[in-house]
């Protein structure tokens, strides 16, 4: 298929068209789509009001980007941006991870379902889906045995990073044209049709950039790496590769840059974008490679807890067995060309993903990583480099393709002894992998609604303004996203959880709104439960908050710290609560429009 894979000591395929849809592809589809169903099986038994466990605040904020996106694109209204949190501000959904490639084609389901079935589809078809396009890949053009390209593709879709993201991030879920992408780039150095290859290359750039940046970059890194370690094995055939890659890839640039420059002129310099968001180091302990992951067999919650941000973070994970298997492949394949490309890419990801100085168990070694070369520059400085690892799991799915059909390809010649080869080798795989193969994503049911909401109550209190919630919407608890949505989307908030500006005059990125005196004051409140004293001075910035929030209704619902929460208002407001239809509210519409 390509001079890649052509190569002597590279694995031989079929050319590309010969390998037709059969029993096996669609029995292998079933199977990927049956195990994410089963993942994801506590969300839809419940899609009325299901809520994955581990998500934190990010289902809530998926759900509204998704909600907000079909009223846009059904209202005919810019999908580009939203005014309905961070009222009057708005948020750029471009400079956010709101998936417009993925929102905008299901805004039909999203209207007619609710945004909750669309991120059960979402994550559902995203495991699915990245393992089969990898699995097709693999089964067209890297090995001819489709029992090896299923179990590499399975690994593909379902490892530990990629079910650690399918807790709150479709965008790193979501990565069935990666596969393909890699492909194409794998075409153009055949040089075969470089314009052609370059026009297909750019359309599914253009439309990977509104599924997922983060993941698109990654992937590139490591298509990078692979394709200099190719090079330098095979210089003569790299040689040959320089013209149509050149002409393909720059074919491939003007047609995406054409398709996406408004878009991503309107995130980066549009309303409400920022320059870089800052996460400090968050490189990858070099213990997060050999331990499991929460969610799965032989996983450990401490343990994982203890080397990861959160549960949604745990980027590497990939277990010993599984991590001194891989050593022994790349050892046992080196002198294959592409097997020895792969793995170089899979290991300097995976250094990579250290970040700026080594950590071994919580050692600071001082010993700098390579991440330390790229970290400031534009686009990798708001990368977070344990990420990185994940650049590692089409290599190792790769591989275990590659050394399963190797295995397969020999065992005929053992079949006059006591060993049956394929059958051990299907052995050792199941002790490798067993232990990291994932367990269904815990769900939990999220508390009611309150009725001013989903009764529609709110529109006796809201004339053209926001409503504003104690406290606003934020990362710790963004309930209020939701209870908008309930509410089909009929008033703005203040506030909200989401990226933007630090401020009017600072670009650097931040979760969240920018601070302002009241807000900051209530998220105190219900973090300490302490109701501080309230001055003349605080009274004077409520009320120029709420002004600048042109807030109509403040409301309380019931939740943490609730009665310091109400005496906090009502004193900054010198006005008692009224509790209506499950909500303690305060109507501030004679203040702010006064």
């Amino acid at each position: 298929m390509t001079a890649l894979l052509e190569a002597p000591g590279a694995v031989q395929v079929d050319e590309p068209g010969r390998r037709r849809w059969n029993r096996a592809d669609t029995i292998t589809g079933l199977c990927y789509l049956a195990a994410a169903f089963i993942i994801y099986a506590g969300l839809w038994v419940n899609l009325g009001s299901g809520y994955l466990y581990n998500s934190a605040q990010d289902q809530n904020m998926w759900e509204w980007f998704f909600a907000t996106t079909a009223h846009s694109v059904w209202d005919l209204r810019n999908p580009l941006e939203s005014v309905l949190q961070n009222y009057p501000d708005g948020v750029n959904m471009m400079a956010n991870t709101a998936m417009l490639g993925l929102s905008i084609p299901l805004s039909p389901i999203t209207l007619l379902f609710g945004p909750t079935v669309t991120w059960a589809i979402a994550l559902t078809g995203g495991l699915a889906g990245t393992s089969f396009a990898w699995y097709w890949v693999f089964s067209r053009h890297l090995v001819s045995s489709r029992v090896a390209a299923a179990i590499g593709g399975v690994f593909c879709g379902f490892a530990p990073p990629m079910i650690s993201h399918g807790n709150a991030h479709p965008n790193f879920v979501v990565l069935f044209l990666l596969p393909f992408i890699v492909l194409r780039l794998i075409r153009l150095a055949r040089g075969a049709r470089p314009v052609r290859d370059g026009i297909v290359l750019g359309l599914l750039l253009a439309y990977q950039i509104f599924l997922g940046e983060e993941p698109l970059l990654i992937t590139m890194m490591a298509f990078v790496v692979f394709a200099i370690a190719y090079a330098v094995s095979r210089r003569r055939e790299a040689a040959a590769m320089v013209r149509p890659m050149v002409i393909g890839l720059a074919v491939a640039a003007v047609l995406s840059v054409a398709l996406v420059i408004f878009p991503l002129w309107w995130q980066f310099l549009g309303p409400q974008s920022y320059r870089t968001l800052e996460h400090g180091p968050v490189g990858n302990d070099t213990a997060a490679f050999t331990r499991f992951a929460t969610e799965s067999i032989a996983g450990q919650a401490e343990a994982a807890a203890d080397v990861s941000m959160n549960r949604t973070e745990e980027n590497a994970f990939f277990g010993w067995p599984l991590i001194v298997f891989m050593v022994v492949l790349t050892v046992w394949l080196w002198r294959n060309v592409l097997a020895r490309s792969i793995a170089i890419s899979m290991f300097v990801m995976a250094w990579l993903s250290l970040g700026q100085e080594i950590v071994v168990d919580h050692d600071n070694t001082g010993i700098p990583g390579p991440w330390k070369l790229l970290a400031n520059l534009p686009l990798f400085d708001s990368l977070l480099e344990s990420r990185l690892a994940m650049g590692c799991i089409p290599a190792v799915g790769a591989l275990l393709a590659i050394a399963t059909e190797k295995i397969f390809r020999a065992a005929p010649s053992f079949r006059d002894r006591e060993l049956p080869l394929r059958w051990l080798w299907l052995g050792v795989l199941v002790a490798v992998l067993l232990p990291i193969t994932p367990t269904p994503l815990q769900a939990s049911t999220r508390p009611p609604t309150p009725a001013f909401f989903s009764d529609g109550t709110w529109r006796q209190y809201v004339t053209g303004g926001s409503v504003l919630t104690v406290p606003p919407p934020g990362t710790g608890d963004a309930r209020a996203l939701h209870w908008q949505v309930r509410a089909d989307s009929g008033f703005p908030l203040a506030g909200g959880y989401f990226v933007g500006p630090n401020g009017p005059d600072d670009k650097r990125g931040r979760y969240g709104a920018p601070d302002r005196p009241t807000a900051t004051t209530l998220y105190k409140v219900q973090e300490t439960g302490d109701v501080p004293e309230i001055t003349d001075t605080d009274r004077t910035e409520a009320l120029t908050d709420l002004r600048y929030w042109h807030v109509d209704v403040v409301v309380l619902a019931p939740g943490t710290n609730q009665q310091a929460l109400q005496t906090t208002v009502e004193q900054l407001l010198n006005m008692p609560a009224r509790y209506v239809d499950g909500v303690w509210l305060w109507d501030v519409r004679a203040l702010t429009k006064s």
